[in-house]
């Protein structure tokens, strides 16, 4: 294996979005007067989850994804609080600061002297652009993919197309991509003919039907897998 370009993905790989999320929904429900207790927190954010994985699956687009997830949790609790004015309030919040995975910092220095790196995410632009501008991780990147600028997104083939057309001497044969998502990363790398590393740091289980080429449980881990 001789790789030249990697595809990194930024939540949950790069940045902990637990972290920013807990933080921003938390900031935001105190001002609409929710209470921003950690079982909210916790149930917003495995609605969230959910809704996602909708959307790699064709079933929601990402409009429905950012204001469903809203209102399916309002609805639980029984108020009524408008989705998008909601939605527009907690995106400022997630914005803000940042958080690293450990060991993201380390492996950027180390892959930025000696591979094209690039990003790709299926995050909201203006908000990924946000965040990695507050964790001073551009410099790295010779490109940043984000599905809501590229018209599609990962899983999906022209997602990886959009990519590969933009990326300086791309061969599928040098290509890696590194992400937390089997369905989204591991799935759309290997659907598009690269190699994938599964970055799994708490050793959720498999799938029969999506092998990855490699798996690790920590960043630090890169080094030696390539």
């Amino acid at each position: 294996m001789n790789i030249r370009s990697i595809l990194i993905d930024i939540d949950d790989t790069l940045l902990d979005f637990g972290k920013a999320e807990q933080a921003a929904i938390a900031k935001a429900y105190g001002d609409y007067g929710i209470d921003p207790s950690q079982k909210n927190i916790a149930r917003y954010s495995v609605i969230n989850q959910a809704q996602w994985e909708a959307m790699e699956r064709g079933e929601l687009s990402r409009q429905e994804v950012l204001l469903r997830r809203h209102e399916l949790f309002f609805a639980e609790l029984g108020v009524q609080i408008p989705l998008q004015e909601f939605e527009d309030c907690y995106r400022r919040y997630l914005g803000v600061g940042h958080y690293f995975m450990e060991g993201a910092e380390e492996m950027l220095r180390y892959l930025f002297p000696k591979y094209d790196l690039y990003i790709a995410s299926n995050g909201v632009a203006e908000t990924q652009y946000s965040r990695m501008a507050s964790a001073g991780i551009n410099k790295y990147f010779k490109a940043v993919f984000i599905s809501e600028v590229t018209g599609s997104h990962k899983p999906e083939k022209a997602y990886f197309d959009y990519c590969f057309a933009r990326m300086e001497n791309f061969d599928p044969k040098t290509t890696l991509i590194i992400g937390d998502s089997l369905t989204g990363d591991m799935k759309g790398g290997l659907n598009a003919g690269i190699y994938t590393c599964w970055y799994n740091p708490k050793g959720k289980p498999g799938r029969a039907d999506i092998t990855p080429h490699f798996e690790i449980r920590s960043l630090k881990e890169i080094p030696d897998i390539l």
